[in-house]
């Protein structure tokens, strides 16, 4: 449990947020959304102490495990791969190698005490079953077992981080501090670590501008907005609805505060001069003033939307681009084998896989920014393609031109004030415009390098992973442009809500080759059985496929059987189906039960002032209470999708 009472940071004349007061438990997920430049991060760095509030203070119990997600794997990069997750239980670790090389200098000298020490330490915190769980995280996470014992160093940049986090989840630790887990992961790790913070008994924090992430795994979402951090129940999209209803309710009643004032100075104004209504006038005067008093200003959101405009200079021919037999090889990692593409004109194609699979390699050799080993590449009549690389520096470059310069090298012919007006459109405005490439943030590369891509006007748009540093703001400013956009689209994303919203066709590269499907990505889910999106799918798909094969071998056995056996065997089944509905029943209504249990103990743990009013034996009682009531909602969801896979069984037999 944290509690904060009073936070407030600034610096210097800006502030962030103020007079925050909230309280985090165990078994929720706090999703935390806000702008980029918002206080999101460093209201992150001031829980884990490594940032001073200038208000308020922080509430943390003396024994309370941190886990924190940090970008310093070069203090690793000689150490096993496997045992930089392990270090996750640092104490663990370390006594387990004092361990060893107790007993490496066994036949000189062996300190028996300190060897039993060591053993009841490893022992009491589960140390023997370390390496088989960081093992299955690594794994989870998307780095094979055959690597394991290799060196960090060997890994990409993004891998290592994959490490880091794993080392985080191995920890263990009581409470989850996550800033952006996201950011390197494909789509089946995110869906792997979505169903580990599911589990995930202790408390999560996370940064993420993954909007399908925060719907899979938040209770709760903390808004950093309006110099403030406040909390709402529920996944984003339940806080997405809820802030906008909230700020419209205000907005109407401001409206009608204001309309109220308006016609009682009418009344002021009409009948000031009468002596008859001077008193009634004066009177109303007052009323006014305590009424404008009491209307509350709608403070502005310190969210910003970007315009992105995209828009053809021309339309390409029929055919956009064709591929054939491309083969891609890094040393012996063959990335690419025989990829025969053919792009038409409108398609609007997402080009999904695991990392590390040539998602990325596919789209630098169709812009000509690395050679195919082999096979032929052809862009069609009139084809135009603008590219927006996962690397902004590979368009920035390490020039030292300006925001405003290196815009207008794409416009040469037109004015400042249209360069500057497409600036201000993705929010650089002022001085801004005079910022060094090279000093911009992710996300003030990215907006830059969409800029260029409005005013060069491709018919082709190619972006590789286009979301990494955008806000949830931009992400959506993006969707909404790139849906109006009357030219060709080609992405990869692992942004799943990202490709949701655009694919029309989807390329999935996979180890074993790969399939082209033409159709949205959830046609293509629906066609191909494999959900990357819902965790639970592949699960629930599973189980119905082994009921399924249960049921046809029965069939099979018994396909001599005569017409009584038949009547017999469909009167079963109608008798245990009246069952599994019954059962089915039970377990909604003990599901909801418990959900709403879980709720008004959440709702009195929100409470600031709850725990000094409160014994601490009620505290814990409480507490207890939620963790059970959390462990059988878990096992009655279980039951019940066990129970719709036999039903649907049932029901198709």
């Amino acid at each position: 449990m944290i509690a904060v009472s009073q936070l407030g940071k600034s610096f210097g004349h800006q502030t962030l947020f103020s007079s925050v007061s909230l309280q985090f438990n165990p078994g929720n997920c706090y999703g935390i959304v806000g702008a980029n430049g918002s206080g999101k991060s460093t209201f992150l760095r001031i829980l884990t102490g490594d940032e001073l509030p200038s208000d308020g203070e922080v509430a943390l119990p003396k024994r309370l495990r941190l886990g924190v997600l940090r970008q310093d794997h070069f203090l690793h990069e000689e150490q096993r791969i496997l045992d930089v997750a392990m270090m996750g239980r640092r104490d663990v670790w370390d006594a387990m190698q004092e361990k060893e090389e107790l007993l490496e200098k066994a036949e000189v000298s062996f300190d028996g005490d300190r060897y039993a020490e060591l053993e009841d330490l490893i022992v009491r915190n589960d140390g023997y079953t370390l390496e088989a769980r960081a093992g299955e995280i690594l794994e989870g996470l998307g780095i094979p077992t055959e690597v394991h014992q290799q060196a960090l160093s060997t890994l990409s940049g993004g891998f290592k981080l994959r490490v880091l986090l794993g080392q985080v989840l191995a920890a263990e630790p009581d409470v989850l501090l996550l800033d952006e887990p996201t950011n390197h992961l494909d789509i089946l790790s995110i869906r792997w670590l979505e169903k580990f913070l599911n589990d995930y008994p202790g408390t999560a924090l996370l940064i993420s501008h993954d909007q399908r992430f925060l719907d899979n795994v938040c209770t709760h979402i903390v808004d950093v907005d309006y110099e403030t951090l406040r909390l709402y129940v529920g996944n984003y999209t339940a806080f997405d609805i809820a802030k906008q209803e909230e700020r419209e309710r205000k907005q109407v009643e401001i409206a009608r505060q204001e309309k109220k004032v308006a016609e009682l100075q009418a009344f002021v104004d009409r009948f000031r001069a009468k002596a008859s209504k001077a008193r009634q006038a004066q009177s109303k005067a007052k009323q006014i003033e305590r009424m404008e008093d009491g209307i509350d200003e709608l403070v502005p959101s310190s969210r910003r939307y970007p315009i992105f405009r995209f828009r053809q200079r021309r339309p390409s021919g029929k055919r956009v681009l064709e591929m054939e037999g491309i083969d891609k090889a890094y040393g012996d990692n063959q990335v690419l084998e025989g990829v025969d593409l053919v792009v038409n004109r409108d398609d609007r194609l997402a080009i999904l896989g695991p990392n590390g699979i040539g998602k990325s390699t596919l789209l630098k050799i169709a812009v000509g920014r690395l050679a195919a080993d082999a096979g032929n590449l052809e862009w069609g009549y009139e084809t135009h393609p603008g590219y927006f690389a996962q690397d902004h520096h590979e368009l920035l470059g390490d020039s030292s031109a300006t925001v405003q310069s290196w815009l207008w090298e794409a416009c040469p012919t037109e004015t400042i004030g249209f360069v500057r007006g497409n600036l201000g459109q993705v929010l650089f405005s002022g001085d801004e415009a005079k910022k060094n490439v090279r000093a911009l943030s992710g996300g003030e590369a990215a907006r830059l390098v969409f800029s260029r891509l409005t005013v060069e006007k491709p018919n082709i748009l190619i972006l590789d992973e286009p979301t990494n540093h955008l806000d949830l703001e931009a992400i959506d400013a993006l969707i909404k442009a790139l849906k109006e956009y009357d030219g060709t689209l080609i992405f990869v994303s692992h942004d799943r809500y990202f490709v949701s919203q655009l694919a029309t066709r989807i390329l999935e590269i996979r180890p074993d080759g790969y399939q082209d499907f033409r159709g949205t990505y959830d046609e293509y889910l629906e066609r191909c059985g494999d959900d990357h999106l819902d965790a639970d799918a592949v699960v629930l798909k599973a189980k119905r496929e082994k009921s399924k094969s249960r049921a046809a071998k029965a069939d099979a056995k018994g396909g001599n059987a005569d017409a009584a056996n038949e009547k017999k065997e469909a009167a079963r089944r109608k008798k245990r189906l009246k069952a599994v509905n019954k059962r089915l029943e039970e377990v909604t209504s003990g599901i909801e039960q418990a959900e709403a249990r879980v709720g008004e103990i959440n709702e009195l743990f929100c409470d600031p002032t709850f725990f000094d009013k409160t014994e601490r034996t009620k505290v814990v009682k409480l507490e207890k209470e939620q963790k059970e009531l959390s462990a059988k909602i878990e096992e009655l969801m279980e039951e019940w999708e066990e129970l719709e896979a036999e039903k649907g069984e049932l029901g198709e037999g």
